[in-house]
């Protein structure tokens, strides 16, 4: 398998993880004695919460992110789909790019001042495999390595430091690059919010569809539609990129 391929099935990775669930869930029976009303009412609960803190809950979700960057939590993806769940998407696209664009940076500063000869003893091989390319132009591979998965999001943050590329050349590459990937993901919690949503005002209204099954039929919305469209839309990126990229930063 080629690198473009794997790259291809790494961006797509979360739209199909989304679709297996939800066959598992159904052809399993699981939707028959899942309680998804109290699920409802909890996420109520929730709503509840963030529309009394509207200052204090963003920030606290920000928080979170920056955390889970900064120490490489492993699946952010995930993290950013239920923060898209849980505020909406414009809301959590903000609190997204935010979180992720300080941790990141957290990462770079101490790979560049605290735990450079760690950092460099982790990654020597990637380091000779990408200093060209970031000698030739800095800005514009990182925006490159943004926007394709070339390498892992953690050793994207660390690299650059440790080659001596500028903070603000840092910065402002990866909040531009993480765009694409965050309203898609961010998005994707906004298909099961819609879901969750109907739900909960049913119950606390005592109307269908509370105390009714789960069915396959209700997952299908627009929101879903357009987020599982956003990730496959997303996934296509690095093989335009990797297609049109000079040849300068072609990989051996």
């Amino acid at each position: 398998m080629t690198k473009q391929q794997k790259s291809f099935i790494w961006r797509l990775a979360p739209a199909i993880i989304l679709l297996l669930i939800i066959i598992i869930f159904f052809a399993s029976g699981l939707h028959k004695s899942f309680n998804f009303d109290q699920l409802a009412i909890n996420y109520a609960k929730i709503d509840n919460y963030v529309s009394q803190n509207p200052l204090l809950a963003p920030l606290i979700a920000i928080m979170i992110y920056i955390s889970a960057t900064a120490l490489s939590f492993p699946l952010a993806w995930l993290l950013s789909v239920s923060i898209g769940l849980i505020f909406g998407w414009v809301t959590a696209f903000i609190i997204v790019l935010i979180g992720a664009t300080i941790g990141a940076s957290i990462l770079f500063l101490l790979a560049q001042y605290s735990f450079a000869d760690f950092f460099k003893a982790k990654s020597s091989k990637l380091i000779k495999k990408i200093a060209k390319n970031f000698q030739n132009d800095a800005a514009s591979y990182l925006l490159f390595l943004r926007l394709v998965p070339l390498f892992p999001f953690t050793l994207v943050n660390v690299v650059p430091a440790i080659l001596g590329v500028k903070f603000f050349t840092f910065v402002w590459t990866t909040a531009l690059g993480i765009i694409p990937g965050v309203i898609a993901y961010t998005y994707a919690g906004e298909g099961l919010r819609s879901i969750i949503i109907i739900r909960a005002n049913a119950c606390l209204n005592n109307i269908p569809p509370c105390g009714q099954s789960l069915a396959s039929s209700d997952l299908v919305t627009k929101e879903i539609i357009i987020a599982i469209s956003l990730l496959g839309v997303i996934s296509l990126i690095p093989i335009l990129l990797k297609t049109f990229r000079p040849k300068k930063w072609q990989e051996k």
